[in-house]
């Protein structure tokens, strides 16, 4: 077997080379990724918060469900459904761009999983900490905000590194759709120069160099805002 690492000098047809073209591909993959973050967190934040509501059932209900159809149905399936049927039920939806529609997909993909970390993180709270807010007057949201979620966000760093790691590797179903991303340059590559070994290493290292990033700025993240002595079981070095 010989190696041949310069196919990514050749041409690929349209006046860049290979090596160009993958990282092209690299960048719709981080784009990909990093707004489907965006979605989940926000997505995710809120709805792992409402199942924690206290006398709100109908919330609480409405959270639930959200979880459970994001998290059962697999993330293929929901981005075929976000390509090929809302836009027909929805002919509004057939102007979005597919990179839109897959970030959705995989966004609210993310974000049942998420929420359901959220939840965790919330209800490993003493129950004292509820109660000191609303002995100081403070509102159920105004308690969630200055008391609870601050805490619950720093148990919950570990945990949503690992989340964070896999949100970026999901991000190769967006070949599906024709996004053109690593996956799909790995593919189409390896299909015109037949080096698949040196294609498919290259590809590979890349999201092992970003899913290794990620790990660190977590890590880093995790370790400036930690609260000193505090360690909650099957939270405490998750992730890492």
């Amino acid at each position: 077997m010989t190696w041949d690492w310069q196919v990514f000098l050749n041409d690929d047809g349209s006046g860049r080379t290979y090596l160009q073209w993958m990282f092209d591909a690299w960048g719709w993959t981080l784009a990909v990724a990093g707004c489907s973050w965006v979605v989940a967190i926000l997505m995710g934040g809120l709805m792992g918060t409402l199942r924690t509501l206290p006398n709100s059932p109908w919330l609480v209900r409405l959270a639930n469900a959200w979880v459970e159809l994001f998290r059962n149905v697999p993330l293929l399936v929901q981005i075929f459904i976000w390509y090929f049927v809302v836009p027909k039920m929805f002919p509004a939806m057939q102007q979005v761009p597919s990179f839109l529609l897959v970030v959705f997909a995989l966004g609210f993909f993310t974000s049942a999983r998420i929420a359901e970390q959220v939840r965790a993180g919330v209800q490993s709270l003493p129950r004292g900490q509820r109660y000191a807010g609303m002995a100081m007057g403070f509102t159920t949201a105004q308690t969630y905000r200055y008391v609870i979620l601050p805490m619950a966000v720093r148990i919950i760093i570990p945990p949503l590194t690992s989340e964070s790691m896999n949100l970026l590797k999901n991000s190769s179903v967006a070949f599906a759709v024709s996004i053109a991303e690593l996956t799909m340059f790995a593919m189409q590559a390896q299909e015109e120069t037949s080096r698949g070994i040196e294609i498919y290493l290259a590809v590979t290292a890349l999201y092992a160099v970003s899913a290794f990033a990620v790990n660190r700025v977590f890590a880093f993240i995790e370790k400036k805002v930690q609260i000193p002595g505090y360690i909650v079981a099957g939270t405490a070095g998750g992730g890492h």
